[in-house]
């Protein structure tokens, strides 16, 4: 064996790492083993294994999977509250959209227990980053960050973890004063100044009462409605092209159905308010517009020319969100 392959057989052997140290290596820099190949390359392969396992709809399943959706994708402040099963019964958790520094979640020192939906790091599979981020928290100590280890392919996923019986609570928050418990101490006003800044970046938003998954919201002088809808991206864009080929898509006078964005496997159709519109405005028309979009989804008859024109014209305004 000549030099060149002695040391290339000395920079595989096997290496034991403390998985703490291997949270924050990116999957390009240099494993810390000291092999010299890149961290996805080495001690990162399950890691990057587990990121590349797509998951198509990862939360399909849930009694709240289109509100979980939202929370991650469109909702600056929420929090939904799931209840754990198996040897933690009973444990509440809070699945929140967003916490300090986009950070994966945190343990208070009343022990209760803050998962972050909306994060830097993500792999393939929402629910098995979200249940990974659960099981370090249920390992950390009160008034404690969770310290991420190496996400496996074969761990635990958001549907095993939880008591699927007991309801999934998802409330919209006005801002981030979740962020803080009660009798938080501010003696700089630093915690007071960060909320305001935070508070100011979210856009007003309210989740309609009448139907799942309805969010009104306002983005600069503009109002909209976006709705995540759990039914197949097909025969949605079926039963909406039916809807808006008869001219029934409007929910109020003056709102049009502008496109849908794709996200986590389903569509979340989106229309253009009045801005005079608010979201009290909305609650019987959208729960008359699901009565017809269901009547909609039970037609089995082959599309006119109109309404295939009316699903060509809403699919190519779709957006993905990733």
């Amino acid at each position: 064996m000549g030099k060149k392959s002695r040391n290339r057989a000395k920079n595989t052997t096997t290496v034991e790492l403390d998985p703490a140290d291997l949270a924050d290596v990116g999957p390009r820099e240099p494993c810390p083993c000291g092999s010299g190949k890149r961290f996805k390359q080495c001690h990162g392969k399950d890691r990057a294994q587990a990121a590349d396992a797509f998951v198509v709809r990862p939360f399909e399943g849930l009694s709240a999977e289109c509100d979980l959706i939202a929370f991650r994708e469109i909702v600056p402040a929420g929090v939904a509250e799931v209840t754990l099963g198996g040897e933690h019964q009973g444990k509440k958790v809070n699945l929140v959209t967003l916490l300090p520094m986009a950070m994966p979640g945190l343990v208070r020192d009343d022990e209760t227990i803050w998962i972050g939906l909306q994060t830097h790091a993500s792999t393939g599979d929402p629910s098995r980053d979200v249940a990974h981020a659960i099981t370090a928290a249920l390992a950390t100590e009160p008034g404690n960050p969770i310290q991420l280890g190496d996400l496996l392919k074969d761990g635990p996923r958001l549907q095993d973890l939880i008591d699927t019986k007991e309801p999934i609570v998802a409330k919209v928050h006005e801002g981030f004063d979740y962020w803080v418990g009660e009798n938080v101490e501010d003696p700089t006003g630093e915690v007071a100044a960060g909320l305001e800044r935070a508070n100011a970046a979210a856009a007003p938003t309210v989740r309609l009462e009448s139907v799942e998954a309805a969010y009104w919201t306002q983005i600069g002088d503009r109002r909209y409605l976006r709705w995540v809808m759990p039914h197949s991206e097909d025969d949605l864009l079926n039963a909406l092209a039916r809807l808006h080929a008869a001219g029934s898509s409007t929910l109020v006078d003056g709102s049009r159905l502008i496109g849908s964005f794709r996200a986590l496997g389903v569509l979340a159709p989106v229309w253009e308010l009045p801005t005079d519109t608010e979201a009290t405005d909305l609650e019987k028309p959208v729960a008359d517009f699901q009565t017809a979009l269901d009547n909609a989804l039970k037609a089995s008859t082959p599309l006119s020319t109109e309404e295939r024109a009316a699903k060509a014209g809403l699919a190519s305004r779709q957006l993905t969100i990733r």
